[in-house]
Formats: C-alpha cells, sequence, structure tokens
C-alpha cells in the first residue's frame, strides 16, 4: 500500500467514524457525565467491538481472494459503488443524525467494566460495520502484494482511529451535542460527509490500484 492510497484510507475510515452513531452518541454522554479520562474505558469497549469486525470482515475477504481473484475483484467494485450509495443516501437525508440521547438522570456512578462492556456491545450490535467493512477494504488491498502485512495495516489503522473518533465526541461533550440538533447542521453535515464518501467511491472505483 503507498502512502497516498494509506492517507485516502485514513481519511475514509475517519469521515465514516465521526459520522454520528449510537456509539458516537454514547461518547457524547459518557464523556458529558463522566469526563475524558474515565469516558477511555468507554472507547475502548468500541474499539475492541470495532477490532472484532474488522477482523472477520478481513477473514472473509482472506478466504475469498485465496479461492478466486475475480470474485475478489467483484467484490471490490461492488464495495466502491456501495460507498457512493451511502453518499447518495446521506445527501439526500435531512435528518440522518439521531437525536442525541438524554442519559443525564442514569446512574452516574457506573463503573468501569459495565462502561466498557456498554460501548462493547452498542457497537458489536451495529450489523452494517461489517457490511461497510467488508466493502471498505478490497478497495485498499493489493491482492498481488503480501496479504497479512496488509490485513494488520488496515485493522490497527481503523482502530486506532475509532479509538480517536470516540473521544473527540467524548471531549466535546455537550458542546458538540448541542451543535449536532440543529437542523441547519443536520442538512449541511450530511451533504458534506455524502458529497466526501461519493468523491471516495468514484475514486476508488476508476482506480487502477
Amino acid at each position: 500500500m503507498t502512502l497516498e492510497f494509506w492517507l485516502l484510507y485514513v481519511t475514509t475510515v475517519l469521515v465514516a467514524s465521526l459520522v454520528p452513531g449510537p456509539s458516537m452518541l454514547l461518547a457524547l454522554s459518557h464523556g458529558t457525565k463522566f469526563g475524558t479520562k474515565r469516558t477511555i474505558v468507554t472507547a475502548l469497549g468500541n474499539t475492541a467491538a470495532s477490532f472484532l469486525q474488522a477482523t472477520l470482515a478481513i477473514v472473509g475477504l482472506g478466504t475469498i481472494l485465496s479461492l478466486s481473484g475475480m470474485l475478489f475483484l467483484v467484490i471490490k467494485w461492488l464495495g466502491a459503488a456501495y460507498l457512493i450509495y451511502v453518499g447518495i443516501k446521506m445527501w439526500h437525508t435531512s435528518s440522518m443524525l439521531s437525536e442525541i440521547e438524554d442519559e443525564t438522570n442514569s446512574d452516574t456512578a457506573m463503573d468501569q467494566s459495565k462502561m466498557f462492556w456498554k460501548a462493547f456491545f452498542v457497537a458489536a450490535g451495529n450489523p452494517k460495520a461489517i457490511v461497510f467493512f467488508t466493502a471498505l477494504f478490497p478497495q485498499f488491498i493489493n491482492a498481488n502484494a503480501h496479504q497479512f502485512h496488509q490485513y494488520i495495516i488496515l485493522v490497527m489503522t481503523l482502530s486506532v482511529i475509532a479509538f480517536v473518533s470516540f473521544m473527540i465526541y467524548a471531549f466535546g461533550g455537550k458542546q458538540i451535542g448541542w451543535l449536532l440538533k440543529q437542523s441547519k447542521t443536520k442538512k449541511y453535515f450530511n451533504r458534506i460527509i455524502g458529497g466526501v464518501f461519493i468523491g471516495i467511491g468514484i475514486n476508488l472505483a476508476t482506480s487502477k490500484s
């Protein structure tokens, strides 16, 4: 993987990670209630689930690649088309962002193990993540190069970005939550992120790498 392709991968994963969803809403909630330092445990739970989902996707793709290079290429094209579809869907959706959960009255004495496992199961309970990873990874795997090293780079990079993105939301707390509730913010946020996904999908579909 070249540096340019790796940076494109980082950009794609970062954009996807920053899209508000159940895990990011949990980051906002825990960051507000428990503070940034304690929320590190929650971020580790989210990262562990993302690592597991990414690994499952990689193993499946590795099996496909070992069986048929042509089938892997088809999955790569379908994956690029899926990224474009996600971008178009976000562009035309005005309410993609969920409302921030109001958990101010919940147990503020939650121990760290519960914080970890809550984040783990919230992230693991999103089956779309594996679908997204399965669509994403083939765009950045060179079928003619050493597979294991590429898999390690893809999964570890994703894990670091998942952790950092979670902590960004935790640090922002109520400020980010208030901003994301604004209707104008939702509209333009969706269009910006949607446009990025469409551009990345087209770029990957036309790339010879």
